[in-house]
């Protein structure tokens, strides 16, 4: 394993501690399901009550390059999702998982693309405020977002209907994985556990764990900072 990658390892790893672990993230599950690939997780965002995606599971995937945190990550959609924001084939279309720098034909700012102070909880906290308030100004799904505009000028229901016929079809995935979802604000919030247990997956242990190649120097230094960044929603 190269340098880069032990560092990303190292990121990740401290990130999914935390997330599973006594820092978890309202609204969301997230695992890593081959303690061999820590590179590739498995997501479920739950839909946020008192919202048209409320009582849904949507499931997706996170899959992070050698670099990370340097470059960011790339997130899809694992069932049905019709969104403005979300391209027919499930990927997520947001500025903060568009590589750093600028970029003058989309025109999204610098500071609303990645940039290493970003992490997966921020990453996250962005999809799930994309459900209800999604960006129509550039969107991935032109068609999904003529029907979010019309649903939103009471012009037709179509938009909505649609959304709660994923919704329902996303519980029957709820069900077959044993998940219960929140549909109430009390169930949603995540109550205090100062005791949890870490688990990433089916694996619950130290860095250590996991089998790294040594052939790299055993002095080399390695990230230990995961510091979380502010928030940033932007999106195309």
């Amino acid at each position: 394993m190269s340098m880069s990658s032990k560092v990303s390892a190292t990121a990740l790893m401290k990130e999914l501690k935390s997330l599973t672990g006594k820092d978890p993230l309202e609204g969301v599950q997230v695992c890593c399901p081959d303690d061999s690939n820590i590179h590739k997780w498995e997501v479920a965002i739950f839909g946020p009550p008192e919202t048209i995606y409320e009582g849904g599971y949507f499931k997706a995937e996170l899959e992070f390059p050698s670099d990370y945190p340097m470059s960011p990550p790339s997130m899809k959609f694992l069932c049905d999702m019709w969104h403005p924001n979300v391209y027919t084939d499930g990927r997520i279309c947001i500025s903060i998982l568009h590589p750093p720098g600028e970029d003058n034909q989309s025109g999204e700012r610098p500071e609303e693309r990645w940039n290493p102070t970003q992490s997966v909880r921020t990453i996250l906290l962005s999809v799930i405020s994309l459900l209800n308030e999604p960006n129509i100004s550039s969107p991935a799904n032109v068609d999904a977002s003529v029907s979010y505009r019309k649903w939103r000028a009471n012009e037709d229901d179509a938009y909505k209907r649609r959304v709660l016929q994923e919704v329902a079809r996303s519980r029957e995935d709820a069900k077959k994985d044993g998940v219960a979802v929140p549909t109430t604000l009390a169930d949603y919030c995540i109550q205090a556990k100062p005791e949890a247990q870490d688990s990433i997956g089916a694996w619950s242990g130290d860095e250590d764990d996991f089998n790294f190649d040594d052939t790299d120097s055993d002095n080399d230094s390695i990230m230990s900072d995961d510091g979380d960044g502010p928030v940033d929603s932007g999106n195309e």
